[in-house]
Formats: C-alpha cells, sequence, structure tokens
C-alpha cells in the first residue's frame, strides 16, 4: 500500500508540475511583481482591441438606481480568470466576474463590481505585491498603486460595511509556475501545494476580518485544461491528460476547498462542471481531431487550450463559472 500510495503522488506531482510549465507558457498579463510569457506581448492602449475590451462594464443596473436602492456590491480578487483574460484580447467583459454581475441584475439582485484582480497573480503576490500593472487589470478595475490586492479589498471593505454581499477568490494557479523549470519538479510542486494552503488560510482569514461574519465568500478552482494534451495523439500526452484529473481531483480542489472551508466559505468546483470527472472511455467525434474522449472535447469546446494551448476559458467556459457562483449567491442568505 505504501508503494502505490507513493507512485500516486509522484504521478499527481508530475501532472502539477506539468500544469506549472502550461501555465508558464499562457498565464495572461503580470501582477506587480510577476512575470511571464505574455507580458511582452499584451495589447496596449493604442490596440483598438484592448480599448474595446476594458470598457467600463455594465453592473446589472444603472448606477442611479443601485444607488437609490443603497448600493450592494460584489468583490473580486485573484489572478487573471478574475480579470476576465482571453489571448489576444487582454482583460475582457467575458470574464466571470462581469457575467456574474450582468446574470444576478436579470435576476433582480443587482450588484456593483469591485475587482482587485490581477492577471498573472499568486497566492504569494496577492499578499505581498504592491500595485498591478494597467493591463493586468479587470475592465473597469480601479488601480490600487500603493497597497497590494489584499489591503485594495480590505480597504474597500471596510469602506462598506453591511453593503457587502459576495466575495469571490480566483487564485491558486499560477503558484506552481516556478517549479516548470526544476529538474525534479515533484519536491517544488510540493512545496507549492503547501505554500499555496498557508497563503489562502492567510487571504481568506483577513477578508473573513474585514467583511464580518456573514458575507458569502466563495473560491474558484479551475477547468483542467490539460485535458486538452489528448488531441496531439502522442501516448505521453494522453497519459498526462489522463493523470492531470487526479492532481485536481485529489491535490489541488481539496487543498483549496479546505482553505475557504476554514472561514465558513465555500469552493465551486468549476474542474467539475467543465467535464473534467467524466469517464475517457466515453467518446465523441469532434472536428479537427476526430474521436476523443467526451471529458477531452469538454475542455476542449470551453477554453482555448486546444486550439491555441491557451490555459484560459472563452466566452462560455466562463459563463459556466459565472452560473456555479451566482447559484451559490442566489441560494445564500445574502441575496435574500
Amino acid at each position: 500500500m505504501a508503494r502505490r500510495r507513493l507512485a500516486g503522488g509522484l504521478a499527481a506531482g508530475a501532472a502539477l508540475a506539468l500544469v506549472a510549465a502550461l501555465s508558464a507558457c499562457s498565464s495572461g498579463g503580470s501582477s506587480a511583481g510577476a512575470t511571464d510569457d505574455t507580458t511582452a506581448a499584451a495589447p496596449t492602449a493604442d490596440d483598438p482591441s484592448t480599448t474595446a475590451a476594458t470598457a467600463t462594464p455594465t453592473t446589472g443596473a444603472p448606477a442611479s438606481a443601485a444607488a437609490a436602492a443603497g448600493s450592494r456590491y460584489y468583490v473580486s480578487l485573484g489572478d487573471s480568470y478574475a480579470a476576465g483574460y482571453q489571448p489576444g484580447k487582454g482583460s475582457t467583459t467575458d470574464g466571470f466576474a462581469y457575467q456574474l454581475v450582468d446574470e444576478a441584475g436579470a435576476q433582480q439582485h443587482p450588484l456593483e463590481l469591485a475587482n482587485f484582480a490581477c492577471s498573472g497573480a499568486t497566492t504569494t503576490s496577492l499578499l505581498n505585491d504592491v500595485g498591478c500593472s494597467s493591463v493586468a487589470l479587470g475592465p473597469g478595475a480601479a488601480p490600487y498603486d500603493s497597497q497590494t490586492q489584499i489591503e485594495a479589498a480590505e480597504a474597500f471593505l471596510q469602506a462598506h460595511p453591511g453593503q457587502v454581499d459576495l466575495i469571490t477568490v480566483s487564485i491558486g494557479g499560477n503558484d506552481v509556475t516556478k517549479c516548470a523549470a526544476q529538474p525534479d519538479p515533484v519536491p517544488c510542486v510540493t512545496g507549492a501545494v503547501s505554500e499555496v494552503s498557508t497563503n489562502l488560510t492567510t487571504i481568506v482569514q483577513r477578508l473573513r476580518a474585514a467583511a464580518g461574519p456573514d458575507v458569502l465568500i466563495v473560491g474558484t478552482t479551475y477547468p483542467d485544461v490539460l485535458l486538452g494534451s489528448w488531441v496531439s495523439g502522442n501516448p505521453s500526452d494522453q497519459q498526462l491528460a489522463t493523470l492531470s484529473v487526479t492532481a485536481f481531483k485529489s491535490l489541488i480542489n481539496p487543498t483549496l476547498q479546505k482553505a475557504y472551508e476554514s472561514v465558513g466559505g465555500q469552493l465551486v468546483d468549476v474542474t467539475a462542471a467543465t467535464g473534467a470527472y467524466g469517464p475517457m472511455t466515453d467518446t465523441t467525434t469532434v472536428d479537427p481531431y476526430g474521436i476523443i474522449p467526451v471529458p477531452v472535447a469538454e475542455v476542449c469546446d470551453l477554453t482555448y487550450y486546444c486550439a491555441q494551448h491557451d490555459i484560459h476559458p472563452n466566452p462560455d467556459g466562463y459563463k459556466v463559472i459565472a452560473d456555479l457562483v451566482l447559484q451559490a449567491y442566489l441560494a445564500s442568505p445574502q441575496a435574500g
């Protein structure tokens, strides 16, 4: 039994290390203290696609109506998923935080978004790095040049007592990128996951202290984009795709869930909702890949990974996350 547990741990570690390698190549934007391969190619203010993407988002209700009724706020923290990054566009209002506000407004629960997310963020940078570059912020987000991301969120929560209904956190996916270049990535990944656990627990404890005992805190995990490796047809890639599911199900998501539950929050399982846990023996035909497992087809359909090797969701993928968070919010006392 001990031998089998060790093998499983190594497999999960290897899969996580490869998650790290892919994240390092595909992570969008950059926090003040983090770097990644797409920063140099990030759209500038002169890029028409950026100008369109960063227009002030709708909030589900006109500002005057929200003010008249007493504004209710949604606070978002995290990485490029929370900032709404899409390849070739930068941060967009297709991101889950923006779709969530629109969906909540349509359900007669208008929320104003305060988005502190920063593309490229890790649990460490969220706690320690001051500021976020303008191209890494979400659309319409206010800069916080003299504060860390957690400090900016805390200041907002303290300035709006009793007015915040929802906090979401999307973080942890970039923390293992440092392991990609390691000759033996397994111990590096093990340490990174431990660091995520420690840092995320601190993050949610600080959010709970600033927000009070009743505000709903929801963490989001990630689609298993490595399932998309299957479409290469390479047996080693297909083994990786299979191992990656174990890594998410047995290591990454339980670590995140434990941290959120420690302060009475909850984790929504985006990995499950995007089809990762389905049997790989169920197949379907998808052009141009041919016959592939249904879980692989799901990740190809909801993210840019299969087509572009980019780890981010497309608008439909972001909608899956928005829908999960909205369900949690509507079931909470905060939504009435």
